[in-house]
């Protein structure tokens, strides 16, 4: 079935490789269909690939080769909750570690400009917790990060 509801990502040529590098590092991810261009278009010939179907941890996508139009900024991320500091550094390091870029307070942003908040739960957690004390402990230690360190928001949880 397809859905009311689907993320469309431009990309300037690459949004196949851009998919099939989501599907490789993120569970419950695939590619689900490669579309080819019947005709010219602005930034592209017939049989070029124009659209990639394919789902971010179970979120249907669209990826559109529409050219260097338009570009990815901070204003739309995909928020990556994880469980415990290996899955965050796992996932933090695949999209850096791969053409990326490190920013702050658990973003990151990946080869193709695409902007990523890698957010262990525990921080969440914490910057809504009810005591305004400890909510305010962790964001102040969320405040001095890049990645993510469990840990030390831990730490800024017991105070």
């Amino acid at each position: 079935m397809t859905p009311k509801n689907t993320i469309c990502l431009w990309y300037d040529h690459d949004a196949e490789e851009a998919a099939n590098f989501y599907a490789t590092i993120f569970p419950d991810s695939e590619v689900t269909a490669v579309h080819r261009a019947p005709g010219d278009y602005p930034s592209g010939k017939e049989g070029d690939v124009l659209t990639v179907e394919f789902t971010v941890y179970g979120i249907p996508c669209i990826g559109l080769n529409g050219g260097d139009t338009f570009k990815h900024s901070e204003a739309f991320s995909f928020q990556i909750a994880t469980d415990d500091q290996e899955e965050t550094d796992r996932l933090w390091n695949a999209i850096v570690g791969n053409g990326g870029a490190e920013s702050a307070c658990g973003w990151c942003k990946d080869k193709w400009g695409l902007n990523w908040q890698i957010t262990p739960r525990v921080l969440t957690e914490a910057f809504t917790n009810p005591d305004k004390a400890v909510a305010k402990r962790a964001f102040a230690a969320m405040m001095e990060m890049r990645k993510i360190d469990v840990a030390k928001i831990e730490a800024a949880v017991r105070g």
